[in-house]
């Protein structure tokens, strides 16, 4: 019994995995896996080789790490970066108790009540929860190093000097023909040899992804841990399919676009720690313009048309629409932002 059971469960997930891998869904028309098999002649994407992506995160974590503490610290230290946190609240068993288990934020019942049995009045009291959740919170030093070394350990492995360029846009692409006609992503689709350079920056990214979700649980605990931990499953799911259905070369001009912008608010986030405005509010301003053309002008104008008239009806390109309108969106948010630039009020929140 146990052995067909065993039999009946294994051909169910058979059943699962070939209903949710169906090749007329993730496929043109008359393709199917077993044409993107690799060959002796030509290599293609396999589902196989992003395997490799775990340890390689791992070790990208471990290497923030050490940069963090090695690099960062000393920098932001010359920059004069405050490095003092917030003043401590004076120990106390019952309010620590409160605090902990209860309530961070007592209403005004509790605190009379607190008032009574410490024999303090409520304002004090008041003053020790502020202090004691200002206790919570990250110094300075720690935003700025953690802020350097994502940016750092981000950026080095797209736009290294191995690839010769002058600026961080191009890196490796700039040596490609489908950044400057973006047709070429699919001439001869799904039938694209798996060039080294693609399947190392497809990997790498990866791996920058699901490091970025390893150390999301012992960064700085921010407002958005929610949004950020959904974004960073989105974009691990996105870049998996992409380069499993070998959509690799539109897939590296997409991360390209989505980059762009990336580096130039850490630098602002930066500027803000070290308490230069001006060169903050520049930076956000940039940040901004940058984000708006590549997102709003770069990816609907000079990507999208090329793949609503590439020739393969994928039934997933509606997806490509819904994210546009979620770039609207995040620019009206960013265009809000730049209102209270000078209040620093994007900066408090990230």
């Amino acid at each position: 019994i146990g052995t067909g059971g065993a039999a009946a469960d294994k051909a169910k997930m058979a059943g699962i995995l070939a209903w949710f891998w169906n090749e007329r869904f993730w496929l043109p028309h008359n393709v199917t896996w077993a044409d993107l098999q690799s060959t002796e002649e030509a290599a293609f994407p396999q589902a196989e080789d992003l395997y490799l992506a775990f340890p390689l995160a791992f070790c990208i974590f471990m290497i923030r790490l050490l940069f963090e503490r090695f690099i960062a610290k000393p920098c932001a230290l010359g920059l004069k970066v405050q490095a003092n946190g917030p003043q401590k609240a004076q120990p106390n068993a019952i309010l620590e108790k409160v605090f902990t288990a209860i309530t961070k934020h007592p209403d005004e019942k509790r605190l009379e009540g607190l008032s009574k049995q410490l024999d303090w009045d409520v304002r004090s009291i008041q003053r020790w929860f502020r202090q004691r959740r200002n206790q919570e919170k990250p110094s300075t030093l720690t935003k700025f190093c953690e802020t350097l070394s994502f940016t750092c350990i981000n950026h080095i492995h797209l736009y290294c000097p191995k690839w010769c360029v002058q600026t961080f846009f191009f890196s490796f692409l700039s040596q490609t023909p489908w950044l400057w006609n973006t047709r070429q992503c699919w001439n001869g689709y799904p039938y694209q040899p798996l060039l080294p350079d693609l399947h190392y920056y497809y990997i790498v990214e990866l791996s920058f992804y699901w490091s970025l979700m390893f150390s999301q649980f012992i960064d700085i605990k921010r407002k958005d841990f929610g949004i950020m931990f959904t974004h960073h499953i989105v974009t691990v799911t996105l870049i998996t399919f992409s380069y499993v259905t070998n959509l690799t070369r539109v897939g590296t001009l997409t991360l390209c676009l989505h980059d762009a912008a990336d580096v130039v608010l850490e630098a602002a986030k930066m500027a803000n720690y070290c308490k230069c405005q001006k060169l903050s509010d520049l930076l956000f301003l940039t940040f901004a313009i940058v984000f708006i053309v590549s997102r709003l002008g770069i990816y609907p104008l000079w990507k999208y048309t090329d793949v609503l008239h590439c020739g393969n009806p994928f039934k997933f390109l509606c997806n490509l629409g819904l994210s546009l309108h979620q770039k609207i969106i995040v620019t009206v948010l960013v265009l809000g932002s730049m209102k209270n630039a000078r209040n620093t009020t994007l900066f408090s929140f990230i």
